[in-house]
């Protein structure tokens, strides 16, 4: 499995909005998303305006394709809309886990 975790710092006041967009990839973009295996949205106690983002995909060749894919591209810059900087990404294998 391959894919990324990211720190987001949400506008004030956006926290619903970005997980109902997170919700929107999930039901809507991720069924026709080859490679797809999952992802979770996080908001770490104690933290006021953070949020992590996990995606997971098969293989990394899956996470590229999608990662270059324009309605990607399209959903991104909805999400970015909503924070106060680009997020901080950790792209990388998973060497163990479950999403089940």
């Amino acid at each position: 499995m391959y894919g990324t975790i990211f720190r987001m710092k949400v506008k004030p006041g956006a926290h619903k909005q970005v997980a109902e967009h997170f919700g929107s990839w999930l039901g809507e973009r991720a069924p026709g998303v080859k490679g797809t295996q999952g992802g979770l949205l996080m908001k770490p106690d104690g933290l006021t305006r953070d949020l992590l983002g996990i995606a997971v995909f098969e293989d990394k060749a899956s996470y590229e394709a999608n990662a270059a894919d324009p309605a990607q591209h399209e959903w991104y810059l909805k999400l970015r809309e909503l924070l106060e900087s680009d997020p901080d990404w950790e792209d990388g294998e998973y060497l163990a886990g479950s999403l089940t």
